[in-house]
């Protein structure tokens, strides 16, 4: 935020009759404020342009005098300015008592009447108290200017994210849009879009569904989010998700929609597709089913042993297509995840910053936090998305489970609340099992949550904990586990429902209650350890489900005491290069480094970070992407400690598909990350590592 100068906040004053004006203007510099005498109309007009914080006036200065020099200054003031002008009356002269003056305070706006002779202190004060004014409203101008700068930061996000913006007045169905939008509807941005042209452009077998989510948005003033088909001028079909949050004027009614679009049509076609393939599977499934059936029949006649054999291969082939079907599912999540990842590093980094650039602004803070929050759940949710995909880091140890779960009870039971009864079973004298510890407690803490949704009204959760012998359980591979049951007496499941409930996206909860991810991540976690998720239940009489874990073939590393933390604060000034082939993520960075009070180089792939330092660039540190095309990250990284061997590089990335002899000694940040998150590596990195220049001398 600026500061006021001595132009802004000095007093001009007008008063060429007797000694009123030297007198206030020395009054004024005894208590501080900077103040001038101006012999006429023209030339206080012409120093108010310089600059003031407020104008004192005699009334007989300006009475009978052309007033339109000083009323289109005032007329011509920006939005955020109302200049204060006190006006010198004499005794009885106030707008109570004086028409003229009256009119005066009409035509100068924010007028204070002062009678003369008047007191020092009055004089003072209200100066004081014009002068507060005044600040504030330089103040709302640098609220405004960085507002102004948000908006532009917003405007290149959702350039970047292929976003259309658009709002709807709903009092005269007036429809605003920006020119991405536009050609979500195959308009060019100088073509008209009204909303009646939205509505005839709506494919005719979406039309009722696309108005009933419309009128019931209206009606509740719940979220507007539908995707459907529309038909471009051109004849073609395009698909469309478009999303808005209902806006209320002051009476309480919804006034307007105000939201965003995107052309989702390469990724609906593809579901079609998709949705095709899968049909064309369950044929074939279906008519190998009708085979083996004549199969079973035949060989039923012959020997009971051979029902048997038939029976086995028709499981294979089952388990096979469910493998194959998860195997696809899963390539596709953990690839959309990774992006998510990406655009939640912009969006979190942009947030970072703004909330340091809002300090007093209580209410701005409110809603940066709020976005800050949900960018964190969609964190958790590309979590859960890599878990269910397999691609998640799992760095397994061995690890007392009893000390875990022990761990964690006061959390559960904070989760739980007072209506759940919550014991924890668990004998002593426990083997440890290999986990990843943070993983486990994710999906105990899932599991929990889960059969606490199953009983709204109350009940009981049980936490048991026994050993048992991977040879009771088909396809698992240790010889010895541990098992978690997590057992409640809620509202249970159906045969039908237990079978889909690890399928990914499935959820009996209701819209926005859950992603359906929770139990198939569990599942995927629990496979990844060599383990599994056993599921019992019945209606009306609870569920059961059981985590089989490893028992761990090694002790328990020793424990070392914690090294100290890293100063958090901004350490010295660097020259930092960075190398990221998205724009909007280098963006982030490059904005979060110089807020630290870093020096920034960019370069958008390996190739041009090696041209950079090949010419003489001298950086203190190197942060590196890992999916850029010609030059992975970790390769980059290779050719770097070839030739700089004492250059700190930090590998910042979502992808997690690494091995380790890739990342070897090399410092790793994973997507999405904060701003405290990338000072803290890169103080880390400066104090540990030798700066390029300081290795070339």
């Amino acid at each position: 935020m600026s500061n006021p100068g001595p132009l802004s906040e000095r007093a001009i004053i007008l008063a060429p009759g007797g000694r009123d004006g030297h007198i206030a203007a020395s009054i004024l510099r005894e208590v501080g404020f900077p103040a001038e005498v101006h012999p006429s109309l023209l030339s206080l007009c012409a120093e108010l342009k310089k600059g003031a914080g407020l104008a004192i006036i005699a009334d007989e200065a300006i009475r009978g005098a052309d007033l339109r020099p000083l009323a289109s200054f005032l007329a011509a003031q920006p939005a955020w300015s109302d200049f204060p002008i006190v006006l010198l009356t004499q005794r009885g002269g106030g707008p109570e008592r004086n028409p003229a003056a009256a009119r005066l305070a009409e035509i100068l706006g924010n007028v204070s009447f002062l009678e003369r002779p008047f007191h020092p202190t009055t004089l003072a004060s209200v100066v004081r108290a014009a002068i507060r004014g005044r600040r504030r409203q330089y103040e709302a101008r640098d609220h405004l200017q960085e507002l102004g700068e948000g908006e532009k930061r917003l405007q290149t996000a959702l350039k970047a994210g292929r976003l259309g913006s658009w709002s709807l007045d709903l009092k005269n169905m007036a429809l605003h849009t920006s020119d991405t939008c536009k050609t979500h509807f195959g308009l060019t941005p100088d073509q008209p879009f009204k909303y009646d042209y939205l509505r005839t452009a709506i494919h005719p077998d979406d039309f009722e569904r696309r108005e009933a989510v419309f009128q019931s948005s209206l009606l509740t003033g719940q979220d507007y989010a539908i995707e459907y088909r529309n038909i471009w001028p051109d004849g073609s079909i395009h698909w469309v998700d478009v999303r808005a949050r209902a806006i209320r004027d002051a009476a309480g009614e919804i006034a307007q929609l105000v939201g965003v679009s995107i052309d989702i049509t390469a990724r609906k076609t593809s579901e079609i597709e998709r949705e095709r393939l899968l049909a064309e599977i369950a044929a074939e499934r279906a008519a190998l089913t009708d085979l083996t059936a004549t199969l079973e029949h035949r060989v039923e006649e012959r020997t009971v042993d051979l029902l048997n054999e038939i029976a086995a291969r028709e499981r294979a082939q089952e388990q096979l297509f469910q493998a194959q079907k998860m195997e696809s599912i899963g390539q596709l999540t953990g690839g959309v995840a990774h992006d998510f990842n990406n655009l939640l590093m912009a969006v979190m980094g942009n947030l970072d910053i703004l909330r340091k650039r809002l300090p007093n602004d209580p209410r701005a803070l409110r809603l940066i936090d709020g976005a800050l929050q949900g960018a964190r759940r969609g964190a958790s949710l590309t979590q859960r998305m890599l878990a269910f995909a397999r691609q998640q880091d799992l760095k397994t140890t061995s690890t007392d489970l009893v000390s875990l779960l022990h761990g964690m009870r006061d959390l559960l039971d904070r989760t739980l609340g007072p209506h759940i009864a919550f014991t924890l079973r668990i004998p002593e004298n426990l083997p440890l099992v290999e986990v990843d510890a943070n993983q486990v407690e994710l999906a105990v803490l899932n599991l929990v949550i889960n059969a606490r949704d199953a009983m709204p009204g109350g009940g009981s959760i049980d936490v048991i904990v026994d050993q048992a012998s991977g040879n009771e359980t088909k396809n698992l591979r240790a010889s010895s586990y541990l098992r978690v049951q997590i057992v409640d007496n809620g509202s249970g499941m159906d045969a039908l429902t237990l079978k889909k409930a690890i399928e990914p996206f499935f959820s009996t909860k209701p819209t926005g209650k859950g992603t359906g991810l929770g139990l198939s991540m569990v599942h995927g976690l629990a496979v990844q350890l060599g383990g599994l998720l056993d599921l019992a239940s019945e209606p009306g009489r609870g569920t059961t489900a059981t985590l089989w874990l490893p028992v761990a073939t090694s002790e328990a590393p020793v424990a070392v005491e914690a090294a100290a933390e890293i100063e958090t604060e901004t350490g010295k000034p660097a020259t930092i290069l960075v190398v990221d082939d998205d724009a909007l993520i280098a963006m982030s960075t490059v904005d979060m480094l110089e807020d630290l009070g870093h020096k920034v180089i960019e370069a958008n792939s390996g190739q041009a970070a090696l041209d950079l330092l090949e010419k003489g660039s001298l950086v203190d540190l190197v942060i590196t992407d890992q999916a850029m095309p010609g030059m992975t990250g970790t390769e980059f990284a290779k050719i770097v400690r070839a030739r700089y061997p004492a250059l700190p590089i930090l590998l910042a990335t979502g992808y997690a598909e690494l091995t380790d002899e890739e990342t070897s000694n090399l410092p790793r940040l994973a997507k999405p990350y904060q701003q405290a998150q990338l000072r803290a590596h890169v103080n880390r990195l400066l104090a540990d590592g030798v700066p390029l220049r300081q290795a070339i001398k």
